[in-house]
């Protein structure tokens, strides 16, 4: 009897139901739109910070960059030229090779960093910045000055010559180099790259001269593999060309670390631990392990580094999950306040049917029963409507995919930050100076779904809720009252 009476009521009122579960649609709709692009946002965010990291990379261990001492040499760069005389001008190259970004960490740190409760991995890279002079200085030609007047040949009245024709010329090249650990190559920024052409490093090649140049820079200077390129007079044979997953890349090469080590100069030493935490629900705790039990360092999870993304992608998120997660709520609660009035309303209407129902012995619980019943239909109905179009407004997004751009600003490095004031980010990042573009998507998960369906149903207890105890207060008088 409850079906076909519920069955009966709907046919006959397709309007009213059409209208409630429209309301509901529209709230449930923008609820899913808002949350599947937010969704893409952060996918999008995630791709930024793993071209910083690396893939599998829950934090990096660093140390800033102390400030610049009376008597600190190594922050005042000397290049040294080594010349090649011939009888028109002076050929000069040089090469400067600096730690970038951060003071050094002692190569055991790594272990330590490794022996820490809650870390899974960790591994040590070296960030260089290598500075390349080539140039020509041209030789002048010295005139001596006339005789002064009334003097002798010879004499130049104290004004001695000059120098004609002199001057010089440089080009000046800066490129970013990474020393990477050979035999864990599962962790670090290369990860967030992929071999294009060629292979990546062995694990025998710990202090090998090769090197894998990434795909940007070696269209730029046309290197391909089985090229070479000299850093410090070092030959390094290119094996490998690799593409950024985000297109932007870490370095410009990359090399095994012992041979970074010692083209900086820095032996046994890095500027980066990269560590991969055994569970990424607790983060934090590893963060503050770290700190607690190996001091002077700094430690930066992709949580610390999400904050400083600028650009259009953060002014999005900050829409969709402020202003556009309260619209939905708005929405929402609006829609589920009018389907529950209008249920009322309705049940208004029927005061004549429902008095009836009670005078030929139904009671009020069966009445309220059928009302919920019919509301809980047209909120299921208002779900399987609002899922409907909040897929087709997802998948509008996705396949319209806008492009944001995403900066990456200081994350508060302090004076050791890398150039462009990121301290905390990957190997030769010239973060803010250079925007990634990031096309937006909108997947919808299979949680969005199951909330909408959860929204429907709430939505249609609340609109029961009200036409329920509006029934509830009917008797058969009230049919009695509305006859007459």
């Amino acid at each position: 009897m409850f079906f076909t009476y519920l069955r009966r009521e709907l046919r006959r009122r397709r309007k009213a139901a059409l209208v409630v579960a429209s309301g509901l649609a529209l709230g449930i709709a923008l609820v899913i739109v808002v949350s599947s692009v937010s969704s893409g946002m952060e996918q999008a965010q995630g791709k930024v910070l793993q071209s910083l990291y690396g893939l599998g990379t829950d934090m990096t261990v660093t140390k800033a960059a102390a400030p610049p001492g009376e008597n600190d040499t190594t922050r005042k760069p000397r290049f040294e030229f080594g010349a090649k005389d011939s009888d028109d001008d002076t050929e000069q190259s040089s090469d400067l090779v600096m730690v970038q970004g951060f003071q050094t960490l002692a190569a055991a740190t790594v272990a330590q960093v490794g022996k820490q409760d809650g870390v899974a991995d960790a591994v040590g890279g070296l960030s260089l910045q290598v500075m390349k002079v080539n140039g020509q200085f041209k030789r002048g030609e010295f005139k001596q000055a006339q005789p002064a007047p009334g003097g002798k040949p010879g004499q130049t009245g104290g004004t001695g010559g000059e120098v004609r024709g002199g001057g010089a010329a440089f080009d000046v090249n800066s490129f970013t180099v990474y020393g990477t650990d050979v035999t864990r190559l599962g962790l670090g920024p290369l990860t967030s790259s992929q071999i294009t052409s060629g292979r990546t490093f062995a694990s025998t090649e710990t202090a090998a001269k090769v090197a894998v140049a990434d795909s940007a820079y070696a269209k730029e200077k046309k290197i391909e593999v089985g090229s070479t390129v000299t850093v410090s007079g070092t030959k390094l044979k290119v094996i490998g060309i690799a593409t950024a997953d985000s297109g932007d890349a870490a370095a410009n090469l990359y090399i095994p670390l012992k041979q970074a080590q010692t083209l900086a100069d820095a032996k046994d030493k890095v500027t980066t631990v990269y560590v991969k935490a055994a569970d990424s629900q607790q983060i934090d705790s590893v963060k503050s392990t770290i700190q607690k039990n190996i001091s002077g360092t700094t430690v930066t999870t992709a949580s610390d580094l999400a904050d400083t993304v600028s650009g259009s992608l953060s002014t999005a998120s900050d829409l969709a999950a402020n202003v556009g997660k309260w619209l939905s709520f708005a929405v929402l609660a609006a829609a589920f306040l009018v389907a529950g009035l209008l249920t009322s309303a309705a049940v208004s209407r029927r005061v004549r049917e429902f008095g009836t129902l009670k005078a030929l012995g139904w009671k009020s619980g069966r009445v309220t029963r059928q009302v919920v019943g019919e509301a809980l239909v047209n909120g299921l109905l208002g779900g399987a409507l609002g899922i409907a179009v909040g897929l087709a407004g997802a998948y509008a997004v996705t396949a319209l995919s806008p492009t944001l751009t995403a900066e990456i600003g200081s994350s508060g490095g302090g004076p050791g930050a890398a150039p462009g004031g990121l301290a905390m980010a990957g190997p030769g990042r010239q973060a803010a100076t250079k925007a990634l573009d990031i096309a937006l998507g909108a997947p919808v998960s299979v949680t969005t779904i199951v909330l909408a369906v959860g929204l429907a149903v709430a939505g249609g207890l609340v609109a029961g809720a009200f036409g329920g105890w509006r029934a509830s207060r009917l008797s058969p008088a009230d049919a009695l009252r509305r006859v007459e």
